[in-house]
């Protein structure tokens, strides 16, 4: 059985068969993959009405636990934006009522993002949905498959950075 990377690999290799082709079997088929699954997500989220960038906030702000608050930098890293970026994003979450932004009682310069009562109900149907999703999207897989691509993907990902 093929893919369409497969009919990419071989064009490439009549037209240039000096070229070690391998990585672009991996590659290419993540790349693909990944706007397969960036589709999907979208959808998922659009049932909630969010986005996906407002799920990520929201998402690091529900992982850190009762009271699901962070600082900014903490924000930052969570979801690899820039400062800027991270600003506008908490001010349009601000506005959806789905976080605060309050004074930070151990830092006087500080503030402290926080999910309300709407962002924590909000975040935990788009996970709740974002799951199904995924689990549908492995269905035909076996559990052990699937362990087995997990460990291969974490090896991709931890040698990558």
């Amino acid at each position: 059985m093929n893919d369409e990377v497969d009919a990419v690999v071989a064009a490439w290799e009549r037209v240039r068969p000096d070229l070690e082709l391998a990585p672009l079997q991996v590659w290419s088929r993540i790349d693909r993959l990944a706007g397969i699954l960036a589709v999907q997500r979208k959808e998922a989220f659009a049932q909630h009405g969010i986005e996906g960038w407002e799920f990520d906030v929201l998402a690091a702000l529900r992982r850190a636990g009762d009271p699901y608050q962070m600082t900014p930098g903490q924000l930052l890293k969570e979801t690899h934006v820039t400062s800027g970026t991270m600003t506008n994003r908490v001010d349009r979450l601000v506005h959806r009522g789905a976080v605060t932004r309050e004074p930070d009682p151990n830092d006087g310069r500080g503030v402290l993002v926080s999910l309300t009562e709407h962002g924590l109900t909000l975040v935990d149907a788009a996970m709740a949905t974002l799951i199904r999703l995924e689990a549908d999207l492995l269905a035909n897989w076996e559990q052990t498959d699937q362990d087995r691509l997990a460990h291969y993907l974490r090896r991709l990902l931890l040698g990558s950075s």
